[in-house]
């Protein structure tokens, strides 16, 4: 007895690449679940669409895991959206990234950006893959005839303002690590030769304890007291300092626009950046 062959509904034609349209684009991070269930995903996705212009999708972040970054960013394209996908050097050998990318270009996803991955939390790290051969990797073999008929792969990477590009260069984006030094921030933008698009990093922060625990992780980022000290007894001090750097980045003119980590205050920001333009 012959099976008929079923076939999904194609997902919606994709918005626009954030890195082809001009003006100041917002591309809006948001939690991959870490358990078999993606309506919070959904939820997230279906709220910040309308006021943002793409989804950043983590990979197993904190080093904990979490769904398939490609998958949700699958799901994001379903809901009308568009999504880039963060792969980690972190869990990966070459045989896996190139699964990856077969994965994602078999589902229409072709958007990247690659990480070394956080310490983790479950398992050991691969040390098989760096961010630098993920580049290198993906425009030897995912250039190659494989992937004739599909859309090129558009990469992105994280750039520190104390640090030189170098091999970063190749890449069609950079992200920046979040400050609370603009002047710094924007020095260093104005100093690269950089022809890709640059987006500044914009972190919503939720309370004390987070702000205590980013101090002391990330030795390239210092939250000045006053705001430490705000965050419990002023739930909106966070939101409104995220929302005053974005327009601080907006003003200077020297960013492509941001990305935004809203954390667990999303239905929030979409609300003020509706609000707020």
């Amino acid at each position: 007895m012959s099976r008929q062959r079923s076939s999904a509904p194609p997902p919606p034609d994709p918005p626009p690449s954030f890195l082809d349209a001009g003006g100041f684009r917002v591309v809006c991070e948001i939690e991959p679940p870490r358990k078999p269930d993606i309506e919070h995903v959904r939820r997230q996705i279906t709220v910040l669409n309308p006021v943002v212009d793409a989804f950043l999708i983590p990979d197993s972040h904190l080093g904990r895991a979490t769904v398939s970054s490609v998958a949700v960013a699958h799901e994001v394209a379903y809901l009308g959206g568009l999504g880039v996908a963060c792969l980690n050097a972190r869990d990966r050998n070459l045989l896996a990234f190139r699964r990856d990318l077969l994965t994602a270009a078999a589902y229409g996803v072709d958007h990247f950006l690659f990480v070394y991955g956080d310490p983790p939390k479950e398992g050991r790290r691969a040390e098989d893959l760096t961010v630098r051969g993920m580049i290198d990797e993906i425009h030897a073999y995912g250039g190659g005839p494989l992937f004739h008929g599909f859309s090129d792969f558009r990469i992105g990477t994280v750039a520190k303002s104390n640090r030189a590009l170098a091999w970063r260069t190749r890449a069609d984006f950079l992200f920046t690590q979040i400050t609370y030094r603009f002047d710094r921030l924007l020095s260093w933008r104005e100093s690269l030769d950089y022809p890709g698009r640059v987006y500044a990093g914009v972190l919503v922060l939720a309370s004390t304890r987070m702000a205590q625990r980013i101090n002391a992780s990330l030795p390239d980022v210092h939250i000045p007291d006053e705001i430490v000290d705000k965050l419990d007894d002023h739930p909106d001090v966070g939101l409104d300092l995220a929302l005053e750097q974005i327009e601080e980045i907006k003003r200077s003119g020297a960013f492509d626009g941001v990305h935004l980590v809203p954390v667990s205050r999303y239905r929030e920001v979409a609300s003020r950046l509706a609000r707020d333009g």
